[in-house]
């Protein structure tokens, strides 16, 4: 007997495991100076800590599309779920560098497997309505960084252990796995239009699917690169980092849950230039801020950023929807890559400035005392500075997308009925 697909189950219980993957990256920032002390860890080997879950993320996104039409959603999930579990309880148990970094490895693998999946059921249930949903779904990761950073806030203040706050993520873990528990699943949407493997692989060769995902590598690194160490470069402007970056992420909450209405009004084409243009300047100017008026320019790059990830895989959807779940996790995949790689970088960029501005601290006489915090604080804004430059080059990229895009739309016929 086949079972009803229960579409709002599905579509719930991949939000709490979207809010899962969400809080392992704001909880993980919160921590990084903790366990870098915690481990005796240089900057360095904290990024490549941080970097291991978008390596895992990395690999089982690449994976997860093919995945989901040879072994199923179902089992998709399940092995999300089970990396998911163990990548947190060895996390919590871990002994040094080794370790820390292979479970968060396995807790990124649990996130690729979350992302991959559910971009493609998603897009398949929603098949009219795929940037929307994409959208509404996506709302979930910053509100997972939102509901994880005021939880790690409240647990710092009452000075509990990094050990419980990563524990705190095994209860919405245990509730996505029953809830996709004995559940019917959709086809994938290129199973159901008839597009051959190959046909599939030949799509994500068309040219345009390449600019994206070039384009993909620079958005990701600006969202979750700066997202995952803002805590820390931030950590001596006058104000709780933490609290930065959970505002930043209700901003984009907000933003993705009124994404609807913005794109009926913009296209996702304009969406993504604006977005490329308030990144770029809420980064820049957060390389300068101080105290409270980090907030202002955090808020702008917070509306920057909302939008690039899910207007990029839902663009991908509507106009090269032939790329199929391998073209959507290719997309996520890239990202992930992306961030990988620039985390150990920013890490080690962060390492060296510090090292410059206490030299500098040092000869100009600067106070024991606050030599540590001052150079903290210089060597974080410098750090984002540079940061600014890959949403700068995403201005002229999405700029000129845009300016395509408009031209290809006029130059379609027109019906006219008689």
């Amino acid at each position: 007997m086949k079972h009803e697909i229960n579409k709002k189950r599905l579509f719930y219980a991949c939000s709490i495991a979207l809010v899962v993957t969400a809080m392992t990256f704001s909880i993980r920032a919160g921590l990084l100076g903790t366990l870098g002390t915690w481990f005796s860890l240089s900057p360095k080997e904290i990024g490549e800590v941080a970097a291991a879950a978008f390596w895992g993320f990395t690999l089982a996104m690449f994976l997860g599309g093919p995945l989901c039409d040879i072994i199923g959603l179902k089992r998709m999930y399940l092995v999300a779920f089970l990396a998911h579990l163990a990548g947190i309880i060895l996390t919590i148990s871990a002994t040094g560098y080794w370790s820390l970094f292979l479970s968060t490895l396995l807790v990124g693998i649990g996130n690729g497997c979350i992302e991959s999946a559910s971009y493609t059921l998603v897009s398949s249930m929603y098949t009219n309505d795929k940037a929307r949903k994409i959208n509404d779904w996506h709302i979930w990761f910053p509100g997972g960084i939102v509901i994880g950073g005021i939880l790690a806030y409240l647990c710092s203040l009452a000075h509990i252990g990094w050990q419980w706050q990563m524990a705190l993520m095994i209860v919405p873990t245990i509730v996505y796995g029953y809830m996709f528990f004995g559940q019917a699943f959709p086809s994938s949407e290129r199973v159901s239009l008839g597009i051959s493997n190959k046909g599939m692989i030949r799509e994500c060769g068309r040219p345009m699917f390449i600019f994206m995902l070039l384009c993909m590598l620079l958005t990701a690194a600006t969202e979750l690169g700066t997202n995952q160490w803002i805590a820390e470069l931030l950590s001596n402007i006058g104000v709780p980092a933490i609290l930065l970056l959970v505002f930043i992420n209700g901003i984009m909450v907000i933003g993705r849950a009124n994404a609807g209405a913005i794109l009926k009004r913009i296209s996702a084409t304009g969406v993504l230039f604006l977005s490329a243009v308030l990144s770029f300047t809420g980064l820049l100017w957060l390389g300068y801020a101080q105290g409270y008026t980090a907030f202002v320019a955090a808020g702008i790059f917070a509306a920057g950023i909302c939008f690039f990830w899910p207007t990029m895989i839902g663009f991908v959807a509507e106009n090269l929807y032939k790329t199929g779940p391998l073209g959507l996790s290719l997309m996520g995949g890239v990202g992930l890559l992306s961030t990988a790689l620039v985390l150990p970088y920013m890490g080690q960029l962060y390492a060296s400035q510090m090292e410059t501005a206490t030299q500098q601290l040092a000869i100009a006489g600067v106070d024991a005392a606050q030599l540590a915090d001052q150079s903290k604080l210089i060597a974080g804004a410098y750090t984002l500075r540079y940061v600014a430059v890959l949403p700068g080059i995403l201005i002229v990229a999405f700029g000129a997308l845009h300016l395509y895009m408009r031209k290809r739309r006029q130059s379609l016929p027109t019906i006219q009925l008689s």
